[in-house]
């Protein structure tokens, strides 16, 4: 079926094709946010009289999105939820795949105003953590991967050098030991139980007992070679964070578990530590500390007229 049967004529397969989206996601919240991201854009798109799926056609849309007052976050979770269409279209053979390939580069929308990093909130960053499917190995890997840089702080390069020599138990709980980062700083990291749940539980799936942590899986669903790069580790932080509809990169759930940490009563210098920063003052960039309007230094003067 070429395209442009596809999308004159062919509203069955459309609606085939959402229902494959849908059924890619393993996140509730992600499969209400894509279903209606569908819907929203089929229903424009029925609109414009059905012109033809093509990158201009989704640029148009982008464009409308943004006409329409809706956040970059809104836009940019929208974008993804065509994105992924398009890839199951072209995985189906109702488009070519040249041109979901081309629907796949339609880039996102920034936000306004410049920032040290990005931030995500306690539910973003549990939802990240949901999506991979840990009913394949991959998924169990990348489960590990997404743990260890929300859960511990990791660099993307230090996640990719870890070994299980590296995972042991120090004074009754589990610990990331001996951690060398930049300039060659070493630092131990204690982790969380569900932490070192999701690495045990990727080390039992792998059948694993040394070395590097992180392995490639293959086609197939088969370990191989001694380990993954610092741009495989990027590339698993990218994937799930496009189908949430967010642009984020490793460095940014760096940030979140200082973020995280902090609002949840941990302190500055025990953040400070696991981060490895020389200075509080890095860390406390890390913290992405907002201005509060309500209860401003001015209003602690304990001056009057």
């Amino acid at each position: 079926m070429d395209t442009k049967q596809l999308t004159t004529t062919d509203t069955t397969s459309i609606a085939a094709i959402t229902t494959l989206v849908l059924d890619g996601l393993t996140s509730h919240h992600s499969k209400r946010a894509y279903s209606k991201a569908l819907g929203d854009f089929l229903s424009w798109y029925d609109a414009q009289g059905r012109p033809g799926l093509s990158k201009a056609v989704v640029q148009a849309y982008s464009v409308k999105l943004q006409g329409d007052g809706l956040a970059p976050s809104t836009v940019n979770l929208r974008l993804s939820a065509i994105r992924k269409l398009a890839s199951e279209a072209s995985d189906n053979g109702l488009i070519d795949p040249t041109l979901a390939a081309a629907i796949g580069r339609v880039k996102g929308v920034t936000s306004g105003g410049r920032r040290a990093g990005n931030w995500l909130s306690k539910e973003q960053a549990q939802e990240l953590l949901e999506q991979p499917d840990t009913t394949t190995l991959k998924g169990v890997r990348d489960r590990a991967i997404l743990a260890v840089l929300l859960g511990a702080g990791l660099r993307r390069e230090e996640a990719a050098r870890l070994t299980f020599d590296h995972i042991q138990q120090r004074d009754g709980r589990w610990v990331l030991l001996d951690i060398v980062g930049k300039r060659n700083k070493t630092r131990s990291v204690p982790i969380a139980s569900w932490v070192w749940l999701a690495l045990d539980a990727w080390r039992s799936a792998a059948g694993l007992d040394g070395g590097r942590v992180f392995r490639a899986v293959n086609r197939g669903g088969n370990v191989w070679g001694d380990g993954i790069s610092s741009q495989g580790i990027w590339k698993v932080v990218d994937k799930y964070s496009q189908e949430i509809g967010l642009d984020i990169a490793p460095h940014d759930l760096r940030r979140t578990f200082a973020k995280l940490a902090h609002k949840g009563q941990s302190g500055i210098d025990q953040i400070q530590l696991s981060l490895g920063h020389s200075s509080i003052a890095t860390t406390e960039v890390y913290l992405g500390t907002e201005q509060d309007l309500t209860d401003s230094p001015g209003d602690r003067l304990g001056l009057r007229l």
